[in-house]
């Protein structure tokens, strides 16, 4: 069907107001840039309660935001990681998406504010995610939270925090991470069909992409390295990650790596429900204003983990 008319349409007011690339910005513009577009472009909704709270990171403290949806006890949670090339983004540019996720999934969603580069390089953003999610299943109980019933999930580099933290939980034996949902998620370094088709003119550039890799990753070395290229885990390991629900979008550089991702998972005999949304470009489920298939896509991932932890609910 080609570029959906609303991604088009969209495309070109991103053109028309003549934006630097991240890249060609300073760091606290494109950081304040990033915040601006996002709550522009994200739908917000009412949500029981928003809660902030400092906990203990991998370098220094790290903020998290707690969504709830109702005034429930026991409820499941979704550790939620943002997206922006690990070096831009934070809680106040996803809460939108994740007030979202919190109304229609009527899970927590815990929105983590994990260091970023080039401030604090690779693996620092990973241990941060990963410390996040061990606090928020000790503290499941004072939090009125089911420990029993945590996902993990995140867009772009934060799909890529989530992917790995469950390679780190099921390599120390805790958290238990039941779901991984990752939107759209960056997987590896290879070169594929979908990032040299897509990767100008579509949002997300190549020359974007090559200096958010090179704020975070601290030589070549960290390419083939597992915990920054989670397409690179073992095929041993991978049979040991829990269910996966995995986004694409057609015209996202992306799109190639996270589909490869979801085979991968496949093969080794997880379970993965995969989609790639036709027509949208990478970011659309943090562009829901514009973009009707962004709005389709965040319910029916909301959908989904609601199902996923009502059927586990049933089981136990």
């Amino acid at each position: 069907m080609g570029l959906h008319p609303q991604a088009k349409a969209l495309l070109q007011v991103f053109e028309s107001r003549g934006i630097p690339p991240i890249e060609q910005q300073s760091l606290s513009e494109a950081r304040a840039a990033f915040v601006q577009m996002s709550k522009v472009l994200n739908r917000t909704v009412s949500v029981h309660s928003v809660e902030d709270k400092m906990i203990p990171g991998y370098q220094n403290d790290i903020m998290i935001r707690i969504y709830r949806p109702n005034d429930s006890m026991n409820i499941p949670t979704l550790v939620y990681f943002h997206g922006g090339g690990w070096v831009i983004g934070d809680v106040e540019s996803y809460d939108g998406l994740c007030r979202t996720l919190a109304d229609q999934s009527q899970c927590a969603v815990i929105s983590v504010d994990y260091s970023l580069a080039p401030e604090a390089k690779f693996p620092i953003a990973i241990e941060d995610a990963y410390l996040a999610t061990k606090w928020v299943s000790e503290h499941s109980e004072a939090l009125g939270l089911d420990s029993s019933r945590i996902a993990v999930g995140g867009d772009s580099a934060g799909g890529n925090l989530a992917a790995v933290v469950c390679k780190l939980a099921n390599e120390r034996k805790y958290p238990d991470i039941k779901l991984q949902l990752l939107f759209y998620p960056s997987t590896g370094f290879e070169i594929t069909d979908s990032f040299v088709k897509y990767s100008k003119g579509y949002y997300l550039e190549r020359e974007t992409m090559e200096y958010f890799r090179n704020q975070y990753l601290n030589s070549d070395l960290d390419t083939i390295n597992p915990l920054a290229a989670p397409i690179l885990i073992s095929d041993e390991e991978t049979a040991q990650l829990p269910p996966a629900y995995i986004v694409t979008a057609e015209f996202d550089p992306l799109c190639d790596g996270g589909m490869q991702y979801a085979q991968k998972l496949k093969h080794a005999g997880v379970d993965v429900t995969y989609t790639c949304y036709s027509g949208m470009i990478h970011g659309f489920m943090s562009m829901t204003e514009p973009l009707d298939e962004g709005k389709r896509a965040v319910l029916e991932a909301a959908v989904f983990l609601n199902n996923q932890f009502s059927i586990s609910m049933i089981n136990d």
